[in-house]
């Protein structure tokens, strides 16, 4: 059973008492609640941040990544720092609250002393304690909200639109968003959003004549000061999701028609200038240094939760480069003092969503309550046990993806297995059932379809190289957002400082070279292109809990990677 309210100050205050590692906010929170998130103000402008929560409307858990590879410039740099390494470059000690959100060290302990994080109506709770500070604050929230969990699919978003519109969303961009299809985002921006929420996205264009679908930014003013925010959308949205869901629509990074729009938002008073961004950690860093006259990139994602800012040096000075985690996990808030209409200095902090610390806003609570209650004994269905900890997130493969990839293989009687290198998906922790609502937080799109194709293994080989360019080419511009493609049946290695069609090699199934010539059966999900039938991901999965009922450990199947030993991005 999760801790209460109660239950957390008393551990935290053992702990401290006992020695164990708890850094001074820490341990002021066991004798004072509110200790943790008090956070004073600072300057004159103030920006809160969410991002990625994927449709998380309960707190849960989430396991950081272990193996998040950096290349090219990306090389032993924030994001790319997982574990120990993460804590020594952002000064966090082990063993703390802290080091439990922003990493993977010591999960299941960390997660049964600290309990689940994130939930809608304790980050409302959040968010109201930081807004009365910071009168005129504004309320970002970077995308990939409305996708993620089994409500959001049922009512097509709508559960998310009125969760962010009761939690006081001011700006907003996307990407998941559109797989619901051009004209169901659309009637949100126009209804739902009017005169509450500004949807920005000045880098999608019509096919046709390059108009502008939504507008490019808004000015506000906070506290007299003319604040921009201008929207970058995930630019990969067409190749990364199904083209015929967005079929009018152009989407890209456009470097040049940034500038143009920063520009053009000085010219009309704005002081600061911030871009609210679904481009991906590396991709921002990169525009930082492109795009000049930015203030700062509030980003998403990638899911990288990054606690402080990567500072990029520009043609016109500096711009601070910030992401903000995923599932509801954190809230960025980024302070600026302004002053003679240039940003002075800036603090800034992501604070973890700890639900244990937070009393759940009542507003926002009977809301959820509300949205989830015809599905609630659906969701509550219990497939299986799982005796090892289940979780989505790391470069190559989860012990959640390897579960769908073992059920694809014996469901479908296949050969081998490719499941999408999505990052979102809550985790388990050992001992708990896994529901119906565990799998959908997994499996949970508007293209779920299950495949088993004939390939030969030539073509397994091009499609792994392929997805492997994605992530690991040294131009960001040409990293493509998510992780690699998890196999399942097939070994391999992975040498990461190669170029595409030479990082995949040493090709192994059933202890036999894969034949480049000889046709294998591979299933998978998920598919890209129009008109492709199949059973729903979800089903298979289902199938295969219901079957099993006790879910063993899952042995991951890992590529050797090479290149990577003194890398900070593999644990």
């Amino acid at each position: 059973m999760p801790m209460n309210r109660r239950e957390f100050m008393q551990v935290l205050a053992v702990a401290a008492a006992s020695g164990f590692a708890l850094n001074s906010r820490a341990a002021l929170s066991a004798t004072d609640a509110g200790g943790f998130y008090d956070l004073p103000a600072f300057g004159n402008v103030s920006l809160l941040h969410i991002t990625d929560c994927h449709a998380q409307l309960l707190p849960i858990y989430f396991r950081e990544p272990n193996v998040n590879i950096g290349v090219g410039p990306g090389l032993n740099q924030a994001p790319h720092l997982v574990g120990e390494h993460l804590l020594k470059a952002f000064g966090i000690r082990p063993g703390t609250p802290e080091a439990y959100a922003f990493t993977y060290l010591d999960f299941d302990n960390a997660a049964r002393t600290y309990g689940k994080v994130g939930g809608f109506a304790h980050l409302a709770t959040l968010v109201k304690k930081i807004r009365a500070s910071r009168p005129g604050s504004l309320l970002l929230d970077g995308g990939d909200t409305w996708q993620g969990s089994a409500t959001a699919l049922w009512t097509k978003g709508q559960d998310m639109v009125d969760a962010g519109k009761l939690l006081g969303v001011d700006v907003m961009t996307g990407h998941w968003e559109f797989t619901f299809g051009a004209e169901r985002v659309k009637q949100v921006v126009d209804n739902d959003f009017k005169g509450k929420v500004d949807f920005v996205a000045q880098n999608i264009k019509t096919n046709d004549f390059g108009d502008p679908v939504f507008p490019g930014y808004v000015i506000k003013p906070i506290n007299g000061i003319p604040v921009a925010i201008i929207g970058q959308a995930f630019p990969y949205t067409p190749i990364a999701n199904p083209r015929y869901m967005t079929p009018d629509w152009s989407f890209g990074i456009q470097d040049d028609n940034m500038q143009t729009v920063v520009d053009e938002a000085r010219a009309k008073g704005a002081q600061v200038v911030v871009v609210l961004s679904h481009n991906g950690m590396d991709v921002d860093i990169k525009m930082a240094g492109r795009v000049s006259g930015i203030d700062a990139i509030m980003g998403g994602h990638t899911h990288d939760g990054m606690p402080a800012p990567s500072i990029v040096k520009n043609a016109r000075g500096q711009t601070l480069v910030t992401n903000a985690g995923s599932n509801g996990k954190f809230l960025g808030v980024l302070d600026l003092d302004v002053r003679n209409g240039k940003v002075a200095g800036f603090k800034y902090k992501l604070l973890p969503v700890f639900a244990n610390l937070i009393e759940p806003d009542k507003e926002m609570a009977a809301l959820i309550e509300t949205v989830r209650a015809p599905y609630k004994e659906k969701l509550g269905e219990k497939l299986a046990v799982t005796e090892g900890t289940l979780y989505r997130r790391g470069n190559f493969n989860g012990t959640f993806d390897q579960l769908i990839l073992d059920a694809l293989m014996e469901v479908k009687g296949a050969d081998a297995a490719f499941s999408p290198g999505f990052r979102w998906g809550t985790s388990l922790l050992a001992g708990q059932d896994i529901t119906l609502e565990h799998v959908m937080d997994q499996t949970a799109i508007t293209y779920p379809q299950t495949t088993l194709t004939e390939m030969t293994g030539a073509t397994i080989k091009a499609i792994m190289e392929d997805v492997c360019d994605n992530l690991f080419n040294p131009d960001p511009y040409k990293q493509q957002g998510g992780d690699m493609v998890r196999v399942g049946g097939i070994s391999y290695t992975c040498d990461v400082n190669k170029s595409i069609g030479k990082r995949i090699n040493n090709m192994m199934l059933n202890g036999k070279a894969l034949d480049p010539n000889r046709k294998y059966k591979v299933a998978g999900w998920a598919p890209v292109s129009e008109g492709v039938t199949g059973e729903p991901i979800w089903d298979v999965v289902t199938s295969y809990l219901r079957d099993k009922k006790v879910i063993t450990p899952r042995k991951l199947n890992l590529p050797k990677m090479i290149g990577v030993k003194d890398n900070d991005g593999v644990a």
